[in-house]
């Protein structure tokens, strides 16, 4: 078994939570934290063994993850903080069992499924995810009064601990898919209310320092620079090859320019 404490956000997905769970075998530890599901959530982790613990946010910091990891008596060091519609690839896993682990954590790629086709090319998520969870933390932002995330953290890296901060963090090469795609509905739905998120953390200038120094300095000139959408279509559908998956590459890569589209739209209504 890998000695990694896998821990799984959840609410409502008793849709993707299978194949997530599924992939997990190999871990010494699976919990599933979940916030009051009226689905079959907790009967599809009691059927896959993993641990299930309720918990309901007061409105306040420590939102869920930080709340994970100061309240939860997590039985390895390691934790790997694994989204319910994540899959772990196998290269993944046999990349994980043959770590170190001598450094404070390690960035996990994740490969978009888009309308059920795995993107080969084009944007990737890259996260910092599997990491000492005595030597990382979620920031505290201010972001409490701001329509659009709620309980869960946002859309910004956990950061070193003060105590560690000289620590170096990897990157790991293989990757896990992510099916972020459920429907055009609810993939809008859910993206508008990100967008008016990322509006006022830009606005309030709010946004904690990336680890990595390299992303921290594109991101801020990122978001400085006029038509982002254009140029997040271009990153992805040019720069990074998803013309080379067809149409499921076109339409992610337009996925991004309508999100930045978005998030422009919110920063004007801001300024109105």
């Amino acid at each position: 078994m890998i000695n990694v404490s896998v821990l799984i956000t959840t609410l409502n997905a008793a849709d993707s939570l299978p194949a997530c769970l599924a992939s997990l075998k190999d871990f010494d530890e699976v919990i599933i934290i979940d916030s009051n599901s009226s689905d079959k959530t907790q009967k599809i982790a009691q059927e896959h063994c993993a641990t299930f613990i309720n918990y309901q946010w007061d409105g306040q910091y420590p939102k869920k993850r930080q709340w994970c990891l100061d309240n939860l008596d997590i039985r390895n060091e390691f934790i790997f903080f694994v989204d319910a519609d994540e899959v772990l690839t196998s290269e993944l896993i046999e990349e994980i069992k043959y770590l170190n682990f001598d450094v404070a954590g390690y960035f996990v790629r994740g490969h978009y499924v888009w309308k059920n086709k795995t993107l080969k090319h084009g944007l990737k998520n890259n996260k910092l995810a599997l990491f000492h969870r005595h030597k990382i933390e979620f920031p505290v932002v201010d972001d409490l009064d701001i329509e659009g995330m709620g309980e869960i953290e946002g859309h910004y890296q956990p950061v070193l601990k003060d105590l560690y901060k000289h620590e170096p963090i990897g990157q790991l090469k293989s990757g896990l898919q992510h099916n972020a795609y459920e429907d055009t509905e609810r993939w809008n739905a859910r993206h508008l209310r990100y967008a008016q998120w990322e509006a006022d953390m830009i606005r309030r200038n709010a946004y904690p320092k990336d680890p990595n120094r390299m992303r921290e300095c594109l991101k801020n000139r990122f978001r400085q620079l006029p038509m982002r959408g254009l140029i997040a279509f271009c990153h992805s559908y040019f720069l990074k090859l998803g013309f080379l998956d067809g149409l499921a590459g076109y339409e992610f890569a337009q996925s991004r320019r309508q999100y930045y589209q978005m998030v422009k739209t919110a920063l004007s209504a801001n300024k109105s």
